[in-house]
C-alpha cells in the first residue's frame, strides 16, 4: 500500500479526523479518489456530515461514475475540502468532457482552494463555452487574484450587466479591485512580494507595516503568530496619523468600540491624534473607528461597520487574515493568524528554560493607554529579511492610491491571500 494511503488508513482508524482531513488535504493529488473517498466518508460519519457520507459512498460503489464523482465534489466543496474537491471534478470531467456543470464546480473549488492561476487555465481551456456570468466573472476574478491586473482589466470591461441582479455586487466588487488593482501599480511593483499593494487591491485597505520575521521564508510580510506588545502598538498609531496626512484625511473625532482592547487603543488614538474621543455611532461622519482586532466583534458590530459612511474611516490594528471577519478595515497595521494583545495571558520563557504562563493584565482601559503612549515606538528590527519600509514609503504608497480610498463600496474582506502567498498553520 501506498505510503500516504497507508498513512492515511492509520489517521482514519485512531479516528483522529482532523490529522486525516488535513493529511488528505495535502495529499489528494496522489491518491486515486477510490482510495480516498472511504477514507472521507468515515471522517463525515464521525463529523455528522450526513451528504457527504452518501456522496462518498456513491463514488466508492462506483467510482467512474460521472455523476457520483460531481456529487462527491460538490459536497467536498460544501465541507471546505477543496483540494479532495478538485481531484474529483477533475476526474469527473474527463468522464464528461465540456461539462460546464462540472467546469464551474472545479473552478470554484480551486479558487477556494487559493488556485487562482489554475482555476483561470481551466476556464480558458473552455473559453468558447463560457458565458458571461458566473463563467467570464470568475475568470476575471481568477486572473486579478493569480496577479494578472491586465487580463482581469480586459475580462472585467467586456462584462456585460447580469441579467441576474444577485451578481450586481460582485460586478461591483470586481470593478473596484480592478481599479485599486491599476492605482496600487503606479506606486509599487504589484509583484508576489508587494504585500501592501495587493491588500490595497483586494481589500481597499492600507497595510502599514510588514512582519519583519520570515519575509525570506515563506511569509512575505504577514504573521503566522505574533504576541504584540505596547510599543508596537504606539508605532501603529504613528503610521496611523502619517497615512491619514498622507491621504489628506482631517477626521474630527475617535470613536470608541466597547471591547477593553479597542478602548484602550482608541483613547490612546485620541490623545496622539489630539482629537475628542466618542462612543462609536454607525452613522457619526469624519471619525476615525478605532479597533484592536475584529475577530471577536459581534454580528451586530460588524454589521454597522460593513457600510462605508462618508469621512469615516475604520482603523484595526491586528487583522487576521487567515479567518478575517467579513468586514476589511481602511487601515491595518499588520496581517496575522494568531496574535496575543499586550494585555493578554501570554507565555514566556524563564531563565532556567521552562515555559511560564502570565496572567493577563486587567487594567482599566485608561491605564492601558497610558502604557501605550509611553512606550517606545521603534520597531523591532527583527530578522533583516524584511525589506525596508520607512516612513516615507507608506505616505508614498497612500498619497498614490488616496483618490480610491476609503471611497468605494461596503468594506468586504476578502480570504484568499491573493497573489502574494504566506505560510500558514494547517
Amino acid at each position: 500500500m501506498d505510503s500516504d494511503l497507508a498513512k492515511a488508513h492509520e489517521l482514519a482508524r485512531a479516528g483522529d479526523v482532523a490529522g486525516l482531513m488535513r493529511h488528505l488535504r495535502f495529499t489528494a493529488g496522489r491518491l486515486p479518489v477510490r482510495d480516498t473517498a472511504p477514507l472521507v466518508g468515515r471522517a463525515a460519519e464521525l463529523m455528522g456530515f450526513t451528504d457527504l457520507v452518501q456522496a462518498a459512498s456513491a463514488v466508492a460503489a462506483d467510482p467512474r461514475s460521472p455523476q457520483a464523482l460531481y456529487d462527491y465534489g460538490y459536497a467536498c466543496v460544501e465541507h471546505g475540502a477543496f483540494a479532495l474537491a478538485a481531484v474529483a471534478l477533475r476526474e469527473a470531467l474527463t468522464l464528461v468532457p465540456g461539462e460546464m456543470v462540472i467546469v464551474r464546480e472545479l473552478a470554484t473549488a480551486l479558487e477556494s482552494d487559493y488556485r487562482h492561476a489554475e482555476a483561470v487555465a481551466l476556464l480558458a481551456e473552455h473559453e468558447a463555452l463560457l458565458t458571461p456570468w458566473p463563467d467570464r466573472y470568475l475568470l476575471a476574478y481568477n486572473a486579478l487574484l493569480a496577479g494578472d491586473i491586465d487580463r482581469a482589466a480586459r475580462e472585467a470591461s467586456t462584462l456585460p450587466a447580469p441579467s441576474d441582479e444577485r451578481w450586481l455586487p460582485a460586478r461591483d466588487r470586481l470593478i473596484r479591485m480592478v481599479e485599486r488593482a491599476q492605482a496600487a501599480r503606479s506606486a509599487g511593483p504589484m509583484n508576489a512580494r508587494d504585500l501592501r499593494g495587493w491588500h490595497f487591491a483586494m481589500t481597499g485597505g492600507v497595510l502599514t507595516t510588514l512582519s519583519p520575521f520570515g519575509f525570506a521564508a515563506g511569509m512575505t510580510g504577514r504573521y503566522a503568530y505574533t504576541t504584540d506588545s505596547f510599543g508596537q502598538c504606539h508605532h501603529a498609531l504613528l503610521r496611523l496619523r502619517a497615512a491619514l496626512r498622507s491621504a489628506g484625511r482631517t477626521p474630527r473625532t475617535v470613536s470608541l468600540l466597547p471591547d477593553r482592547g479597542d478602548r484602550a487603543l482608541g483613547l490612546a488614538a485620541a490623545r496622539l491624534l489630539g482629537l475628542p474621543a466618542e462612543p462609536f455611532h454607525p452613522a457619526r461622519t469624519d471619525t476615525v473607528v478605532v479597533a484592536y482586532d475584529l475577530g471577536n466583534a459581534s454580528d451586530d458590530l460588524l454589521s454597522a461597520l460593513y457600510e462605508r459612511v462618508s469621512g469615516q474611516i475604520l482603523f484595526e490594528h491586528a487583522t487576521c487574515w487567515t479567518n478575517p471577519s467579513g468586514v476589511s478595515a481602511d487601515i491595518s497595521t499588520f496581517l496575522h493568524q494568531v496574535a496575543v494583545a499586550p494585555w493578554g495571558e501570554r507565555m514566556r520563557y524563564t531563565e532556567d528554560g521552562e515555559v511560564e504562563k502570565l496572567p493577563p493584565d486587567d487594567r482599566a482601559p485608561e491605564a492601558l493607554a497610558a502604557d501605550i503612549l509611553a512606550a517606545d515606538p521603534t520597531p523591532d528590527p527583527g530578522d533583516g529579511e524584511t525589506p525596508p519600509d520607512p516612513d516615507e514609503a507608506l505616505t508614498a504608497f497612500v498619497s498614490k492610491v488616496a483618490p480610491l480610498w476609503p471611497t468605494q463600496g461596503p468594506r468586504r474582506s476578502v480570504d484568499s491571500p491573493g497573489p502574494v502567498p504566506s505560510s500558514r498553520f494547517a
